[in-house]
């Protein structure tokens, strides 16, 4: 079968699983889990792709709530990803619900492709993106070895086939002092508040010489226990993001040596550790995006050009990025007022513009699965790329 042959079918298929990826969607937006605590919505996307024929494997990778569902056997493996946790307090304002519906909906409709030029189609469930990193510890554990191409799609505020992502990092910082009398004997103590604000003071002064596109942010978790007692404890949480691996261990000695610096200023004692899993940057494959632009295209979105620079958060999709070709799409499903990570991106994610996005994105996909699985050449050209 001609390629231009399915996509109608690809997207009618998407359409008769409008209501129930709908639904699917919004069960997750009502039940927010955070971070590799995503039983229920791992649970109802395991069970859905086995109620549409895949062969699902629940708790990969030593994650509980990580699953892969395969349908089809042969070369090539194609993947399409889903996220489903949540944020802290605010709950899906990333739109991670979308995400895994989109995933739903491109899985059920590029089950076409499979059965007409062969091939497997993987769906992989990947918990834990927002701070965690579910993908780096798959991706550490073989999970994405024997694939040909991986491609997810993110809501946003812009139509997008590729997204600039930061190579993250988080830190911990601790400095221990001496607690006193913050009134009768102030001399006797050591503030482990001064030496913690002193340190981050220091990283704003930094802020000013690193690149543009660097980032460093944190907040304090900890900052004493009463007004009149000298503070003998203190702590923050800091994300370090820069374009790559290679400038992001530089700057990670940088921020260490302000904290360092307000250790000696102070007296206070330093203790620090980094999250043991690393965030890469995004590594787009341009084959497989101009393939996904085309397709959105066709749907009505207006989609940004490929040189167009949107993002500069941190997903673990870059991890994935760095082991085989990929790419990450985003849907608009809000205005540009409105901010990810609010409440009003949640409230997006949850509204018809988002299950719009839902919907665009399971085609575009499905459809970018069809292009690839139609011609081996097209497979060929995104590795060489990649290789490049």
């Amino acid at each position: 079968m001609d390629k231009t042959k399915i996509k109608p079918a690809i997207i009618d298929t998407v359409d008769r699983h409008k209501a129930e990826l709908i639904e699917l969607s919004l069960f997750l937006h009502q039940n927010p889990e955070l971070a590799f605590a995503e039983h229920k919505s791992a649970a109802l996307l395991s069970a859905y792709l086995e109620n549409n024929g895949f062969k699902v494997e629940r708790g990969i990778a030593s994650l509980e709530t990580a699953f892969r569902g395969v349908y089809g056997s042969g070369k090539p493996v194609i993947a399409v990803l889903a996220e489903y946790d949540a944020l802290p307090v605010l709950g899906h304002a990333c739109g991670h619900n979308v995400i895994a519906g989109s995933a739903m909906g491109a899985a059920i409709a590029a089950k076409l492709a499979v059965d007409a030029f062969g091939g497997t189609l993987v769906v992989l469930g990947t918990p834990g993106e927002e701070v965690q990193g579910g993908k780096v510890i798959m991706a550490e554990q073989g999970v994405f070895a024997g694939l040909d191409a991986a491609m997810m799609t993110h809501p946003a505020r812009h139509d997008t086939a590729v997204t600039e992502a930061l190579a993250a990092i988080g830190l911990k910082i601790e400095f221990f002092g001496k607690a006193a009398h913050a009134a009768s004997d102030p001399v006797a103590g050591i503030n482990a508040l001064e030496a913690l604000i002193l340190g981050y003071n220091a990283v704003n002064a930094l802020r000013q010489h690193i690149p543009e596109r660097a980032r460093i942010h944190g907040i304090i978790t900890s900052g004493g226990a009463a007004p009149n007692i000298v503070p003998d404890y203190a702590a923050a949480s800091f994300l370090v993001r820069a374009t790559d691996r290679q400038y992001l261990d530089i700057l990670k000695e940088k921020v260490l040596d302000c904290f360092r610096g307000a250790a000696i200023a102070t007296g206070a004692r330093l203790e620090y550790s980094w999250d043991k899993h690393q965030y890469d940057s995004m590594k787009n494959n341009l084959v497989m995006a101009r393939l996904f632009a085309a397709n959105l295209s066709s749907l009505g979105r207006r989609v940004e050009p490929l040189e167009s620079r949107h993002g500069l958060g941190s997903t673990d999709m870059g991890n994935v990025s760095q082991v085989l070709p990929s790419i990450h799409g985003s849907v608009a499903i809000a205005p540009q007022e409105v901010p990810e990570h609010s409440e009003g991106f949640a409230a997006a994610a949850g509204s018809e513009a988002g299950h719009k996005g839902l919907l665009d994105a399971a085609k575009a996909m499905a459809m970018t699965v069809a292009d690839l699985l139609a011609d081996p050449a097209v497979i060929q050209k995104l590795q060489q790329e990649f290789r490049s």
